[in-house]
């Protein structure tokens, strides 16, 4: 097997525009061009100003904006003919790719092309988004199925966790995967106590009222408004406490709403988007309890990064985020209702010490780094090389990479004309959708009987 491999690494994210993903692609590529062997990232330009001032090499190439819906976003046009013969003459070893939209099309594309594998990674439930992007079901559901083709065509697939497994399972993919997670780029160990201390004064918190935490994107599926009820709960009930919001996103001015509608503003503060590494840190050490009550996220990095700073979770039992973690020891799983999460916090508060034991388990037990798990991934690149040249691909071609693209941008187009129509085209162009579907069950419960 070749010792130092060349690896292109894809993804539709990437810095200046910050996510979870976006992260993980920077850390595979710090490690393995700084320990392992060479990486080259491929992504589309999201901003003019962007400078990749990295330890390894990055392409950027052309974007278009794509619907406000999901996030800011610009999705990549990935058929320049300059860039793929680029890309095809630097010798990569393997392609791995962290996105199945624009990326993993030409990520097959330069497949074509040079004949090696590619491996993609699974982050995110992406039909959530999907769903919450477009307008009607039949719409989604078609994109959907684009999307699970795409990934069935590359030669590996992995999962971060096993619940992300699942949940590509349930939208229709039918191959095999493994599951390799993700790690932390934080050092495993508290900030400096100065700068929690100089960030608690700065917030007004007190000592020994607790500190509730939740680090990223504000949008309500991920469990914030379970959140903000449970804060109301222990607020009716005279219990101090304060919520620091570390974070930015589409529904934060709902959700800003929300905490005056229940009265909760002089307990609840909004730090907004901290990008700084370091700064960040500091957040997570000022903490007592890392709140994380989402059912979306497949992983949650965040828990990592709070274990990293002694910071215990609270999470839904059964959650992808909950996997690995054990209730009492390690973080606290509770169910998904504000009630339940309710009675978790109250009893947070009264007792900080056993909640802080709990955040050195963490530490101890659920944190990994991003250096172990590169390694680990970097090891199974050297089997998906072998397997595909010995003729063991889980590949399963389908839908050709450009017909993919195609048909997804004539969705987008469709749904922008959608919504150029009137209001009252679009509710009756709604209200057939249901019916339709109504009709489709009917006939799936009369075949059944």
């Amino acid at each position: 097997m070749k010792e130092n491999l060349n690896v292109c690494l894809m993804n539709d994210s990437f810095p200046p525009l910050i996510d979870g993903v976006a992260n993980a692609v920077v850390n595979y590529a710090t490690v393995i061009s700084q320990q392992l062997g060479s990486a080259t990232v491929v992504t589309p330009s999201q901003r003019e100003d962007a400078e990749d001032d990295y330890p390894f090499s990055v392409v950027r190439y052309k974007s278009m904006p794509i619907t406000e819906k999901l996030c800011g976003y610009r999705a990549g046009y990935p058929f320049s003919s300059s860039k793929l013969e680029m890309l095809a003459n630097q010798n990569f070893d393997l392609i791995h790719s962290h996105c199945p939209f624009a990326s993993n099309v030409m990520a097959r594309m330069l497949r074509e092309k040079t004949d090696i594998p590619i491996i993609l990674t699974y982050h995110t439930k992406f039909d959530i988004d999907i769903r919450r992007a477009l307008p009607t079901k039949i719409i989604s559901d078609a994109a959907i199925k684009l999307v699970v083709a795409n990934i069935a065509a590359c030669d590996e697939v992995w999962t971060v966790s096993k619940g992300a497994g699942e949940n590509l399972r349930s939208l229709g993919y039918e191959g095999d995967y493994i599951v390799m997670e993700n790690g932390v780029d934080f050092p495993c160990g508290r900030a400096d106590a100065d700068d929690v201390a100089e960030l608690r004064n700065m917030y007004g918190f007190e000592d020994g009222v607790p500190v509730f935490l939740f680090v990223g994107r504000l949008l309500w599926y991920k469990g914030i408004r379970n959140i903000l009820d449970a804060l109301k709960i222990l607020s009716d009930k005279g219990i101090k406490y304060r919520m620091l919001f570390v974070g930015d996103g589409l529904d934060r001015e709902e959700i800003e709403a929300y905490v005056d509608e229940l009265k909760l503003r002089d307990s609840v503060t909004f730090a907004g988007a901290v990008y700084d590494r370091e700064d960040l840190r500091v957040c997570y050490t000022a903490g007592d309890l890392f709140l994380f009550p989402s059912l979306y996220d497949t992983n949650g990095i965040v828990v990592r990064e709070a274990a990293a700073c002694g910071v215990g979770s609270l999470l839904i039992e059964g959650s992808c985020a909950a996997e690995g973690i054990t209730h009492g020891r390690t973080g606290i799983l509770t169910q998904d209702n504000a009630e339940a999460i309710a009675a978790e916090l109250e009893f947070a508060a009264s007792h900080l010490d056993e909640i802080h034991q709990i955040g050195q388990h963490a530490m101890e037990e659920v944190y990994i780094s991003w250096e172990t798990s590169v390694k680990r991934a970097y090891e199974r690149y050297q089997v998906v090389i072998q397997n595909v040249k010995e003729g063991h691909s889980h590949r399963s071609e389908g839908i050709m990479s450009e017909d993919f693209f195609y048909m997804m941008n004539g969705m987008t187009n469709t749904v922008q004309t959608f919504r150029s129509l009137p209001a009252n085209i679009r509710k009756t162009g709604r209200r057939f959708s249901k019916k339709l579907r109504r009709k489709e069950h009917a006939d799936k419960d009369e075949y059944s009987e």
